[in-house]
């Protein structure tokens, strides 16, 4: 099968298509043919080297966790799924590839494109592992860093659920789109901490961050560290914030299986794709990493269908 690897650490041209394997499930896996693959900031990050003090690379490395498929052979005790089911959910192997192995999957709702089911693992569990951490309730502001991006766009809406009134920041030219959610838009950048204040004079409970940049206008609209959440900023590091980044525990069915339902039934909107072919990479992550746009970049693998 095609996969997307690398074999040390740079920028987007390590990536290269090889041929490997295809692999073989065992336990409670079920092996996927890849219809679409997310693509994450924690991917380019990872393979830049940035993280490389914090979460070590075992080489060559394919990149992605998160995918949607169907379900092409099953593991000797997998339940749940048989040979032809839609799934998606996250990869136990690099999901940049034809196929992969995958134990934290659920059905894929027949509302929901390829592209739409893979744009719920990754971003729907860090919004909803956020809002946790802030301990949100009805009533309250809270100011979102990043808004319009993937994480953001589900953040702020699981928000508005709660009854929270939510700002959010996002270049200019994405505001209409945050006025389409119920959000009271801001730019991000210098003078942000004042532009909030008079949005919401009577001040913020609390600030999920999704962007870089905004935690020092953060500690000044809470007047510390208490109640701000950071899930991208490594700055939280030396400013006392509260860091959260996912991991395979926090790989949840029942997160799948209830923001697949709100979607399928138009009461989560999810962010536009922007698709490439796995050869196309590379190219979804320079875009990733140039930062500013709205909407989720998927690979969708095609020698599989």
């Amino acid at each position: 099968m095609k996969a997307v690897s690398y074999s040390s650490y740079g920028g987007p041209d390590v990536l290269e298509v090889v041929d490997v394997p295809i692999p073989e499930p065992t336990g409670n896996q079920v092996r996927l043919a890849v219809r679409a693959a997310g693509v994450n900031p924690i991917d380019w990050k990872v393979r830049s080297g940035s993280m490389a003090e914090v979460m070590s690379v075992q080489f060559p490395k394919v990149p992605g966790s998160e995918v949607a498929g169907v379900v092409d052979a099953v593991g000797p005790s997998a339940t749940g799924a048989v040979v032809g089911d839609e799934m998606f959910g996250w990869s136990d192997t690099g999901g940049y590839a034809d196929y992969v192995l995958a134990s934290v999957i659920v059905p894929k709702p027949r509302e929901l494109s390829w592209t739409d089911a893979v744009t719920i693992p990754v971003a729907g569990e860090a919004a909803d592992r956020g809002l946790r951490l802030l301990d949100l309730r009805e009533g309250e502001t809270l100011l979102v860093n990043g808004a319009s991006g993937t994480v953001g766009t589900l953040a702020v809406q699981l928000a508005r659920q709660r009854g929270v009134t939510v700002i959010g920041t996002a270049s200019e030219r994405h505001h209409d789109a945050l006025r389409a959610l119920d959000v009271v838009p801001t730019t991000y950048g210098d003078g942000l901490a004042q532009r909030v204040r008079e949005l919401a004079p009577q001040g913020v409970d609390a600030v999920l961050d999704a962007g870089v940049g905004g935690l020092p206008a953060a500690i000044d609209l809470r007047g510390g560290t208490e109640r701000i959440v950071t899930l991208s900023d490594g700055a939280a590091f030396e400013l006392g914030i509260t860091f959260s980044s996912g991991t395979s525990d926090d790989w949840s069915a029942e997160i799948l299986r209830r923001l697949g339902s709100a979607a399928a039934a138009g009461a989560l909107a999810l962010p536009p794709a922007h698709t490439f072919a796995l050869a196309g990479a590379a190219d979804a992550h320079r875009e990733g990493e140039k930062g500013g746009g709205r909407g989720k970049l998927v690979l969708t693998p095609v020698s599989t269908y």
